[in-house]
């Protein structure tokens, strides 16, 4: 039935899921995906959408680095919008709308077409080990599938339990069992668990709402594409979505079913996601506020289902149904299902090594959700790290990681392993700080060419990016050298508003200003037929215009980099004694046999630790 051994094994089939599978089997593993039900891979459990801010730079990292969410996003897309382009480059964050159902039938297509990759239904229950070593996964009909490495990604289903009102049930999503027996079976093997929630919307028929009562958020007239590949195809058309609004009135009637809320009540102990609070929870602790946005999304573009972003709760369903009658545009609504909340079993990531393998069993890795993240974008990176790092495990490479100044994914993992969370984790563009140097339009200069020599990407995705940095190269250089007619150039800059020159000058003079941009160059001869003559794209173009812009902060934040890159190649041996270091606290020596960092850097970022405590590591290490 099975082949003898699996190279890997991978535990779910979310958006972590499956980008471990693709990763680990394009790499050369061969690999089986196990799932509770192989009719819901890579499905959206929340919102029809990828990216926003700071998740689209994750996405647009996936692609750089060979994944497929991003490409997958574009062949699912209703509409795209480039969110906070009123911002800086470092903000800009491309979003899709997703169809639901699309979506999920695309991961499969493709995962089905990926070479070494088996597929298995069933449940796992527990994991084979020998000699702290990983051997394979028991399953709830008895079976062991052996494997050399193993990929945990099971989301929200670990002993999940779903709560609407006062009624509660066992479930990883709404209409799908939980898994079981996984959990007590980690905890026997000195792993720490803990519990986590989080919740969902009402989804409703789209027939019954006034849509005319509402803002419409239309899609960016010029829409982009998440993939830096050519063969992803823009949209041709787009749906909208829409924005109304809570009122007083409808936060007093919600407020009639607090009573019989289990996170009100106490039903519900866990710790649910701060940035994403149920519409009880916004209520209650922002009192003052007379109304919040809703946000209505359509799941996708044959289907009259509509998903109410902003009114996650676990509220009994007549509450919820009373509650959203009295939104503006929702006064004849019909439900297709209630909004829920969930609990789930998570494990505190910092039981994990910066390549997510298990402190405590070798090649045995978690990703996901089971790390206490939150969000498609986060799983997903942490599913195509633990695919690529599983394999180079296998193959004795050296690990691969991201560090914090080459990636937002860097970012979430060292959060992750050196802090932990304490509740549902979520990335922010104000968690890193070189938000420059990590913009969402630079993702493949940053990281495809580690793709390449990982083996992720072929010789054909790294000369369409070489093109790209030739091409934006150019046309700085011609930007640097080149000297505007004031005459002309004034034309220009009058029309924009700017002020005027009083004689020549270069020409990335004038795109430095901060009100002027590459397409108003465009409209001067020289600029224009240099740009046609050298068949530069909009993307180099772009390319172009930030480097000139924002040179300054760029150039800086490479410096802080590169300074604290010189605390990164600090290593300090595995088997280093803090304890006998009587000059640091019983705090810090606590936190550091527990996470037990492998630079100066990353004991840098553990939150308790001070810079004292560096400088006696330092002196004790011979620095």
């Amino acid at each position: 039935m099975f082949d003898k051994q699996y190279d890997v094994i991978v535990v779910g089939g979310g958006h972590a899921g499956c980008e471990a599978a693709a990763a680990a089997a394009n790499l050369g593993s061969k690999t089986l995906l196990i799932t509770m039900n192989l009719q819901t891979l890579g499905q959206m459990s929340c919102n029809p959408a990828m990216g926003g801010i700071a998740k689209g730079q994750i996405i647009r990292e996936i692609d750089a680095l060979g994944g497929y969410s991003g490409v997958i996003s574009d062949f699912s897309a209703i509409q795209f919008k480039m969110l906070n382009r009123s911002k800086g480059p470092a903000m800009w964050s491309p979003r899709v709308q997703s169809d639901r159902a699309m979506f999920s039938q695309c991961w499969r297509d493709l995962l089905e077409k990926t070479n070494n990759l088996d597929f298995y239904q069933d449940m796992v229950i527990g994991v084979i080990v020998k000699n702290s070593v990983i051997r394979g996964v028991k399953t709830s009909l008895g079976v062991s599938i052996f494997s050399k490495s193993v990929i945990l990604t099971n989301g929200t289903f670990l002993n999940g339990l779903i709560h609407v009102g006062d009624k509660n049930f066992g479930g990883g999503r709404a209409g799908e069992k939980p898994s079981e027996g996984l959990t007590s079976n980690l905890e026997s093997f000195g792993f720490i668990s803990g519990r986590m929630k989080t919740g969902t919307p009402p989804r409703v028929d789209g027939r019954s709402l006034n849509y005319s009562l509402m803002e419409e958020q239309p899609g960016d007239k010029n829409p982009g594409t998440f993939s830096y590949l050519n063969e992803t195809s823009k949209l041709k058309a787009q749906k909208s979505c829409y924005i109304t609004y809570t009122s007083e009135e409808v936060h007093d009637q919600l407020r009639l079913g607090f009573d019989k809320s289990p996170m009100f009540n106490g039903r519900i102990k866990s710790i649910g996601p701060r940035y994403c609070p149920s519409v009880e929870d916004k209520i209650h602790r922002f009192s003052d506020k007379p109304r919040h946005q809703i946000f209505v999304e359509p799941e996708g573009w044959n289907t009259i289902e509509v998903y109410v972003n902003g009114f996650s709760t676990s509220l009994p369903y007549e509450v919820q149904y009373a509650a959203l009658k009295k939104v503006q545009g929702f006064e004849n609504v019909k439900f297709f299902r209630p909004g829920y909340a969930i609990e789930y079993d998570f494990f505190q990531p910092t039981q994990l090594k910066n390549t997510l393998e298990t402190k405590i069993i070798k090649n045995l890795f978690f990703a996901g959700q089971i790390n206490g993240t939150t969000g498609y974008e986060e799983a997903a990176a942490q599913g195509l790290m633990a695919g690529i790092n599983a394999t180079s495990n296998l193959n004795d490479s050296e690990p691969f990681v991201l560090q914090r100044h080459e990636a937002y994914i860097g970012v979430l993992i060292d959060d992750l392993v050196l802090k932990g969370t304490e509740e549902p984790y979520r990335m922010f563009t104000s968690r890193a700080e070189y938000r420059m140097l990590l913009r969402q339009d630079n993702a493949d200069q940053r990281l495809t060419p580690k793709a390449f020599r990982l083996g992720l990407v072929d010789k054909k995705r790294l000369a369409l990016l070489n093109k790209k940095i030739n091409s934006t190269n150019k046309l700085i250089s011609f930007y640097k050298n080149t000297s505007y007619s004031p005459t002309k150039m004034n034309k220009v800059l009058i029309k924009k508003q700017s002020t005027p020159v009083k004689q020549s000058g270069k020409l990335d003079k004038i795109l430095a200003r901060p009100n002027i941009n590459s397409f108003d160059l465009k409209s001067l001869d020289e600029v224009s037929s240099f740009i046609d003559q050298e068949k530069i794209d909009n993307k180099s173009i772009e390319q172009a215009e930030i480097q000139i812009k924002y040179s300054g902060y760029i150039d800086k934040e490479k410096q802080t980099a590169d300074k604290i890159k010189r605390l990164e190649n600090i290593k300090i041996p595995k088997d280093f004694n803090y304890i006998k270091l009587s000059s640091l606290s019983s705090e810090a020596k606590e936190k550091l046999v527990r996470i037990n960092p492998q630079t100066i850097s990353q004991a840098s970022r553990i939150s308790g630790i001070n810079p004292s405590d560096i400088s006696v590591l330092l002196v004790s290490l011979g620095r």
